[in-house]
C-alpha cells in the first residue's frame, strides 16, 4: 500500500524529528525506555488508550489485550504506547458511573491531543467508557478504532442460564417474595458472572459496542466476540495493524462519523432490542460529530425497525455468545440491509455494504427474519406531554403489553432512600394500578442520573405474583433491566421541570402507541403547584461536580458538557512545542 501521507507529515514528527533541543529531549527519554530509533523514526506513534482497573471486571483481560494490539501495531510497522485512562466501572463507581463519562471523553481528548499521537486505539466496553472513548477521540480528530472488551460467558445455576443483570432483578424478586433461600442465593452470586468480559445481555456494554460497530468505528464483527474466546485476542491484533494504515490514509473519525452512520446506528439499535441508554449517548455522541440527532430520530426508527435479535431482555432465551455463533452483528445487519446506508464507510476501508458480503444467519432464532421478528415494532418509544415536554424514553418490547395503555394513580417520591424504605414496607397503600414515581434523579438532581429508573415492586405486590408496574423517573435504569419503566423524563424535577409538580394521587395517563404521557391535573393547579416550588439544594460547592453542574445538558441533549459539543468554539489548535 503506497502511503497517502509521509513521514515528515506525521504529527509526532513535530516531537521528534527536529535538530532541535526539545526533539533531543523527546528522543532522549524514548531511549530511557530502552527504545532506540529504529522503533520511531518515520513510523506512526499509536496511542492505545486502556481503560483497565482493578475495579472493572468487564476489563480485567485488557492487561493482556494491550499486549495483543501492541503485536500488531508493530507488524504493521507502528510505534505503540499505551496510555492509561480512567476506567469508569460501572459496578464500583459510585454514585454513577454517568457522573463521570465526561471526565473520560475529556481526558481522552487532551491526552491525545497533548501527546506525539498519530492515532488511536481505544480499549472500551463497560458501559460508559465506550460513549466516552468515541467522544474523546471525535473531538481530538486524530484517525482512532474501537476494541470492544467483548461480552462475558453466559451464566449457569442449577443447569439454568443465568444472564447478568437480568435474572439479577428476576431473582432478587423471588428472593424477596421468599421463594429463594440464603444458600441458593449464594450459589447464583457465584455463577452469575463467570468470566472477564462486560454483560452478556443484550444490556447497555453490548448495545454501545454493537453501536460503535454500526457507526463505522471498529472492524467489522468485533463487538459481538466473546472476551473469553481466542479470537478476541486476534481481533485486538488486527485492530493493531489496521490503525496503522489508518494513519496513513488519514482516516479520521470525522470521515466515518456522518449522519448516515449514525442513522444505521440507531437502525442497529432498534433491530437488537437495545438498552434505553443509547439514547442519551449516541446523541452526545452525534453532536461530538457534528451531526443533529434527537429524540425524533430514535422515534421515528422504533416505529419501522423491528426487533430481530432474542436476546434478554427484550428476546426470551438467548445471551450474546448465542448472538454470536448465530452469525453477530454482521449476520443481523445483513437482514436489515434494506434499512441501512450500506455506502457508509468505516475504520476498515470498506463500504459497510462490501463488509456485510457474505454475512450469514446460522440460528433464525437467535437472530430473525424481517418477516418473523420478535416485535414488529417498539425497542424504544419517546413520549411526550405534560408530565415531559421534552421528551421521556420507554422500552415497549420488556415491558408487560397491558402497561402500554394505562392510567393509574401517582405514588410519588422525592429521593431514592424514601423509595426503597417505603417498597420494603407490606403496608404500603399501593395497588398493581399505580404508577410508581421518583423525581430529583436526573442529570442534576441524582446528581448524574443513576441507573434507579427500576423502581423495585413494592414486596407487598411482590408476595402477590406482581412482577410489572407503570414506574416513572428522571433517572435512567440498566440496559439488562426490563418492565414499565419511563425514564429520561425531561426536563427534570431538579430543575423545575414538570415532575417536580406531580402529587400522590394525581392520575396519570400513558399512551404508549400513541406517544403520549400526561398528569391528568388542571393547569391553574400545576402554576399553583409551579410557584410554590421550593429553590434546590446544591449537590456540590466544589470540584468536578460543581463543573458538571454547571455545564451538563439535559437528557434529550445527550447529558453532554455545553462547552465540548462540537458547536461551542473553534477547534482547539495543536500544542505549542518549545
Amino acid at each position: 500500500m503506497t502511503p497517502r501521507k509521509s513521514p515528515d507529515a506525521l504529527r509526532s514528527a513535530r516531537w521528534f524529528a527536529d535538530d532541535d533541543l526539545r526533539s533531543f529531549g523527546h528522543r532522549s527519554r524514548l531511549r530511557q525506555m530502552g527504545y532506540a530509533p529504529e522503533d520511531w523514526a518515520g513510523k506512526p506513534v499509536i496511542a492505545i488508550l486502556n481503560t483497565w482497573s482493578d475495579f472493572n471486571s468487564c476489563h480485567a483481560h485488557f492487561k493482556d489485550r494491550v499486549e495483543d494490539i501492541k503485536r500488531g501495531v508493530f507488524q504493521a510497522g507502528g510505534f505503540p504506547l499505551e496510555i492509561p485512562v480512567h476506567s469508569v466501572s460501572e459496578t464500583f463507581l459510585k454514585p454513577t458511573s454517568m457522573l463521570y463519562r465526561n471526565m473520560l471523553a475529556m481526558e481522552v481528548e487532551e491526552v491525545i491531543r497533548a501527546h506525539p499521537v498519530d492515532g488511536a486505539v481505544l480499549m472500551g466496553g463497560c458501559d460508559k467508557s465506550t460513549p466516552a472513548l468515541l467522544m474523546g477521540a471525535t473531538s481530538a480528530g486524530v484517525p482512532a478504532i474501537y476494541v470492544p472488551a467483548g461480552p462475558m460467558l453466559r451464566g449457569n445455576w442449577n443447569g439454568k442460564t443465568l444472564g447478568s443483570g437480568s435474572d439479577a432483578w428476576k431473582f432478587w424478586d423471588e428472593r424477596r417474595a421468599g421463594n429463594i433461600d440464603q444458600a441458593a442465593w449464594n450459589e447464583i452470586e457465584g455463577g452469575i458472572a463467570r468470566s472477564y468480559g462486560h454483560c452478556m445481555t443484550m444490556g447497555t456494554a453490548s448495545t454501545m459496542t454493537a453501536i460503535a460497530e454500526a457507526i463505522g468505528m471498529t472492524l467489522p464483527g468485533a463487538s459481538s466476540i466473546p472476551a473469553a474466546d481466542a479470537g478476541h485476542m486476534r481481533m485486538c491484533a488486527a485492530s493493531g495493524r489496521r490503525i496503522v494504515d489508518m494513519v496513513w490514509d488519514d482516516l479520521t473519525p470525522a470521515r466515518i462519523q456522518t449522519r448516515a452512520a449514525f442513522e444505521n446506528a440507531i437502525t442497529v439499535a432498534m433491530a437488537m432490542g437495545c438498552s434505553t441508554n443509547a439514547i442519551i449517548h449516541v446523541i452526545a455522541q452525534a453532536r461530538r460529530a457534528g451531526c443533529n440527532i434527537t429524540l425524533d430520530d430514535f422515534d421515528a426508527a422504533s416505529r419501522v425497525v423491528p426487533v430481530l435479535a432474542n436476546v434478554r431482555p427484550s428476546g426470551e432465551a438467548y445471551l450474546m455468545e448465542d448472538f454470536y455463533f448465530a452469525g453477530g452483528l454482521p449476520a443481523l445487519m445483513g437482514r436489515l440491509k434494506p434499512l441501512l446506508h450500506l455506502d457508509a464507510l468505516t475504520v476498515s476501508g470498506r463500504r459497510l455494504g462490501e463488509t456485510l458480503e457474505g454475512a450469514t444467519v446460522y440460528n433464525d432464532d437467535v437472530i430473525r427474519p424481517l418477516e418473523n421478528p420478535i416485535y414488529a415494532e417498539g425497542a424504544l418509544a419517546v413520549l411526550r406531554g405534560n408530565l415531559a415536554p421534552d421528551g421521556c424514553v420507554i422500552k415497549p418490547s420488556a415491558c408487560a403489553p397491558h402497561l402500554r395503555v394505562h392510567t393509574g394513580p401517582a405514588l410519588v417520591f422525592d429521593d431514592y432512600p424514601s423509595m426503597k424504605a417505603a417498597v420494603e414496607d407490606e403496608n404500603l397503600d399501593v395497588t398493581p394500578d399505580h404508577v410508581l414515581v421518583l423525581r430529583n434523579a436526573g442529570p442534576l438532581g441524582g446528581p448524574g442520573m443513576p441507573e434507579w429508573g427500576m423502581l423495585p415492586i413494592p414486596k407487598k405486590l411482590v408476595k402477590q405474583g406482581v412482577r410489572d408496574m407503570l414506574r416513572i423517573s428522571d433517572s435512567r435504569m440498566s440496559g439488562t433491566s426490563y418492565g414499565a419503566c419511563i425514564l429520561h423524563v425531561a426536563p427534570e424535577s431538579y430543575v423545575g421541570g414538570p415532575l417536580a409538580l406531580i402529587a400522590t394521587g394525581d392520575l396519570v395517563r400513558v399512551d404508549v402507541p400513541n406517544r403520549s404521557i400526561d398528569m391528568l391535573v388542571p393547569e391553574e393547579e400545576l402554576a399553583r403547584r409551579r410557584a410554590a416550588l421550593p429553590a434546590p439544594e446544591p449537590r456540590f460547592e466544589r470540584g468536578y461536580g460543581w463543573m458538571f453542574s454547571r455545564h451538563i445538558g439535559q437528557a434529550d441533549q445527550g447529558c453532554d458538557f455545553d462547552f465540548l459539543e462540537t458547536a461551542f468554539g473553534a477547534p482547539v489548535g495543536e500544542p505549542a512545542i518549545y
